[in-house]
């Protein structure tokens, strides 16, 4: 009997990534963190970075060739804030989100 396997949407994914970045506290993350811990393609990756970056969620905070850090922004900081406290209300009622 096959596992159901379940798929994270994109919130999730995003929120993932961002928590990654969180977890390493005020220096940020690189991306090779980032990837491991949102368990992510680098395609996805690149992509959903730019996406953060761009919505400014995120930012760039050093980027010397191959060593790249992303911080969470004020906003990021809010964002995750709400996405944890909807992801606590949604799982009480037994949504997934």
């Amino acid at each position: 009997m096959k596992a159901k396997r379940t798929y994270r949407s994109k919130m999730r994914i995003l929120a993932d990534m961002m928590r990654a970045i969180q977890g390493e506290g005020e220096n940020g993350a690189g991306p090779t963190k980032i990837l491991y811990t949102a368990n992510l393609s680098h395609d996805r990756l690149t992509q959903y970075l730019e996406e953060l970056a761009e919505k400014e969620l995120i930012i760039l905070t050093h980027a010397e060739s191959n060593n790249r850090v992303y911080a969470l922004t004020e906003k990021g900081r809010e964002f995750l804030k709400e996405f944890v406290r909807v992801e606590r209300i949604s799982e009480a009622f037994g949504i997934e989100i």
